[in-house]
């Protein structure tokens, strides 16, 4: 807005004397006018409301159900435990709240705490949030920016945006310079903004916005509108609790229908309706899942992850495409010298001879303002680069300057384009130039060739444009090196041209492979940056993230397009240079539109916006801003870009191992929903009590699938496939047929466990066997109880083997690491343990209504239940032999083609 105005403009606009700024009496009425130059902060969820809004879900629901019943049933035990489970749940939810608060209070940190003003004709330092519009603002090196500024006056002034703009080399500014139409922010020369850091020169300014209406306010404000999303795993864990519900329900009414037809107590129905609709429901489920993922966490740190929102890591398992910002994410946020021109040719800096080009590295160390020592870099990029690759070869600034001290200078400005700096040396003075290949090359009347100077002759000033150009089209930030001997003054004529450099922050070596295994995982990778278009494509083409320059698109053509157009391209588009914080969050947003499940990079304050709108927010941690962080879902401790691709194997083994936990509850839910209402419709009595179904699915069921939980996967197998999609149900590839089918087998083995104790008894009586008679038998409580003790028994066992082979679906227990999952040994150990001590000891037999079991009958219900684990081995053989005759019969196919070519 402001860009486009010149200062005089301005200054009539906000009413304010630019040499005098403003008076203290107008600076205090505008205070109230315009409010202190603070972030604004979202009024906070009290603790009650955080805690309240955990339990608004409907496996929840449903396990304040269960309570009712347990209590209903007199099982205070159980009751404590699934309130313990919820509490649990709720707990973990609330501390993964407040990110957008934190991430607001980090923006609030980053804001400088004094500032520089005119007020009255008087300079003085005041509290930043005390600036307001009209008020003029001195700056100078190592200062931050604390308002949005229309600079008024520069001297040589460069200001660092990477924060904001995600450039890595500090902007030049220029107090004269007019935009035309919009203009990205890294382009407004005219203009400082909020939170950037002044690196060169000195400069003034009006502010012309403060507090939320800066540019920095703006981010704020976006972050804290953004919306939390469940992460998919959230979703099918919802549908799956509203599907349970329901079945629950439908459960109760059937079973009410079922107990008026057949005349029985509707009292007793009602009972066993209940109960059966607490089998209905995995209570542990919710624990389960939660300790899963708090103990991936744990695994997630060994490759250098930290994840600050739980749910995250198995989002991470179906992300799609990893949008990655340039600067210090896919680059190394160092400039870095790649190439130089000496001596008449091109060559790579590693090429560089120290004695054949000393005087070119004496010129980038003299002609500099950087100070590079053992942990510190200040200064200019570029001139840190220049000190660095005199550094490689033994020239330090400190060593060469006590040889050559300065003793005059001529600052760098954005007319010249150049800097010069005098320096006295053991044959006089000598001056030594570095600036824009284009201008120094002007001011050269010489340059010097094998160590010898030559006059610069119009072939040679081609061969050095020349040389230019090439660098430039590789994307290289490129500077001309000069000396003048005996100067008098550093004057910047008749110069001899020592030689070119060009420099770029390169891609990080590691991020290369990234991309590849990225690719052969099926997931895309997206550069987006506040960069020029030619550095962030030379950048994406050298890590293979694009080919084509077509697939590069700026923010000014974002701009111009309109919603529906952008969606349409936006899957196309690799490289998007030259973008706002907004266009971020439209890129990210468009992007999921398509279905598609987003990670989102990035370090500085311009990324915070986009983390937060992301499915999964990846921020730096080593030279990632406090903002990004708090913003973030996830953080790499050790900012590789490579790491995205460790941590995506894990959240794939993750979800994969999830799933499995889920499965396993759900088929052994099934087969004691199928296992009771068999016996219901046959008009037999319930062949388990709720405190029974309680007890398997709060403990036994959950330790072995807490250890499914933690299995390990075959890390290569799963980054060879695609993706699952974000709307991908828990049942799919063979999920449902799974449950069904091992449903199936442990409500038959259970069944046949529970009719067992009638059918001897008949047996021995010499009694014929039928319904009546089975149904006479139980009626008889000692039968009665030692049926319910085998269904019992059973069904807590089985689910033990069945976890077993539940580890991998696709292959043979014989072929399964058995021991390389301690967990499972220990569950099903314990799970056994558990199952004797409710039938063997005698506060356990009274307090669950068993009874003792001989040692014949341990033996025969161990091997009743070690029937999945025997169908599991059938299913693979069955599959095994349709695999190896589908193999016969392409062979076959293949052999008769192969005659008739013949």
């Amino acid at each position: 807005m402001y860009e486009g105005k010149r200062v005089r403009e301005v200054g009539q606009i906000f009413k304010c004397d630019m040499e005098k700024g403003l008076s203290s009496a107008e600076a205090s009425g505008r205070l109230k006018q315009y409010g202190k130059n603070l972030l604004q902060e979202k009024k906070n969820k009290g603790r009650i409301a955080l805690f309240l809004e955990q339990l608004n879900d409907p496996l929840i629901f449903i396990l304040f159900v269960a309570t009712a019943v347990s209590l209903l049933l007199g099982e205070a035990g159980d009751a404590a435990i699934i309130i313990t489970v919820i509490l649990v749940n709720a707990l973990v939810g609330m501390i993964q709240e407040g990110k957008a608060r934190k991430a607001i209070e980090a923006l609030k940190q980053l804001t400088s705490p004094h500032a520089v003003v005119k007020r009255g004709g008087r300079q003085m330092e005041i509290a930043a949030q005390e600036l307001v519009p009209g008020d003029i603002v001195c700056l100078e090196a190592g200062r931050q920016v604390p308002a949005d500024l229309r600079l008024t006056k520069t001297m040589s002034l460069k200001i660092e945006e990477s924060a904001l703009t995600g450039e890595s080399v500090p902007g030049e500014k220029d107090a004269g310079f007019l935009a035309e139409g919009r203009t990205d922010i890294g382009d407004c020369k005219n203009m400082a903004y909020m939170s950037t850091n002044v690196t060169y020169g000195r400069g003034e300014g009006v502010v012309v916005a403060t507090g939320m209406e800066t540019q920095i306010g703006k981010i704020a404000g976006m972050i804290s509108e953004t919306k939390e999303e469940m992460t998919p795993l959230q979703k099918r864990l919802a549908d799956l609790g509203k599907v349970l519900s329901g079945v629950a329900v439908f459960i109760c009414i059937f079973l009410f229908v079922v107990a008026v037809l057949q005349k029985r107590d509707v009292g007793d129905m009602l009972l066993t309706a209940i109960s059966l609709a607490v089998a209905a429901v995995p209570e542990g489920l919710p624990a389960i899942v939660t300790i899963v993922l708090a103990l991936s966490v744990s695994r997630m740190v060994k490759v250098n992850t930290i994840i600050r929102r739980l749910p995250s890591v198995e989002t991470l398992g179906a992300v799609d495409v990893v949008c990655s910002d340039k600067t210090g994410t896919l680059t190394q946020n160092k400039m870095t010298v790649k190439k130089c021109f000496a001596d008449g040719r091109l060559f790579s800096a590693e090429e560089l001879e120290e004695n054949r080009q000393r005087e070119l590295l004496r010129g980038c160390t003299l002609c500099n303002d950087a100070i590079l020592e053992e942990g510190s870099r200040i200064g200019d990029p570029t001139e840190l680069a220049l000190l660095e690759l005199a550094g490689k070869y033994g020239m330090k600034r400190e060593r060469v300057e006590g040889s050559y001290p300065r003793i005059d200078e001529k600052a760098f400005d954005s007319d010249r384009k150049m800097m010069t700096t005098l320096h006295k040396g053991g044959q006089g003075k000598i001056a030594y130039t570095k600036g824009s290949c284009e201008e120094v090359l002007k001011r050269s009347s010489h340059i010097l060739i094998n160590g010898r100077k030559q006059p610069m002759t119009e072939s040679i000033k081609r061969e050095v444009l020349q040389a230019a150009a090439q660098m430039a089209a590789e994307a290289l930030r490129v500077l001309a090196i000069a000396n003048k001997e005996d100067a008098i003054v550093p004057e910047e004529r008749e110069l001899t041209l020592l030689g070119l450099v060009g420099m770029i922050d390169p891609a990080r070596p590691e991020a290369k492979e990234a991309v590849a295994a990225f690719r052969q995982a099926g997931v895309d990778t997206v550069m987006i940056t506040g960069d020029h278009v030619d550095t962030a494509f030379a950048i994406a083409q050298e890590l293979g993230i694009a080919t084509r320059k077509e697939e590069c698109l700026c923010g000014s053509d974002l701009d111009r397009m309109e919603e529906g157009e952008f969606d349409q391209v936006a899957e196309r588009v690799r490289v998007y240079a030259r973008v706002s914080p907004e266009h971020k969050v439209k890129i990210v947003n468009a992007l999921k539109k398509k279905g598609k499940t987003v990670a989102m990079t990035g370090d500085g304050v311009n990324d915070a916006p986009s983390l937060k709108a992301a499915d999964i927010g990846i921020a730096m941690g080593m030279n990632g801003t406090d903002v990004a962080k708090n913003a973030s879902d996830m953080i790499l401790t050790d900012d590789n870009f490579a790491t995205i691709r460790k941590a995506i194997e894990e959240g794939r083994g993750i979800y994969e191992n999830i799933r499995k936990s889920i499965l396993f509850l759900l088929s052994s839910n099934f087969g004691e929903i199928i296992t009771m209402l068999a016996a219901i419709l046959a008009g037999l009595p319930s062949p388990l009590k709720a405190s029974h179904i309680l007890w398997i699915n709060l403990i036994t069921d959950s330790l072995p699938a807490l250890a499914l939980g933690v299995d390990e996967n075959d890390g290569g197998e799963l980054m060879k496939q695609k993706p699952r999609r974000n709307n991908e149900s828990l049942f799919a590839h063979g999920g449902l047929s799974c449950t069904l089918c091992f449903g199936m087998v442990i409500a038959v083995i259970s069944a046949t466990a529970f009719l067992q104790v009638p059918y001897q008894a008949l047996v021995s009586r010499g009694l014929p066997i039928n319904l009546h008679n089975l149904e006479v038998m139980l009626g008889i409580p000692e039968l009665l109880n030692k049926a319910q003790t085998h269904a019992f028994t059973v069904l807590g066992m089985s689910q033990l083997f069945h976890a077993v082979g539940m580890r991998d679906v696709n292959k043979s227990i014989f072929r399964m690491k058995l021991f390389s999952n301690g967990y499972m040994i220990l569950a099903c150990v314990i799970g056994i343990s558990l199952q004797v001590l409710v039938t063997e000891i005698p506060y356990f037999v009274s307090l669950f209504g068993t009874t003792r079991l001989s040692l014949s009958e341990w033996g025969c219900l161990a091997a009743l239940s070690a029937v999945p684990l025997v169908v599991h081995e059938l299913l693979l053989l069955g599959g095994t032999a349709e695999q190896d005759s589908q193999e016969k019969e392409n062979g076959r196919t293949k052999f008769s083609a192969e005659r008739e070519v013949s």
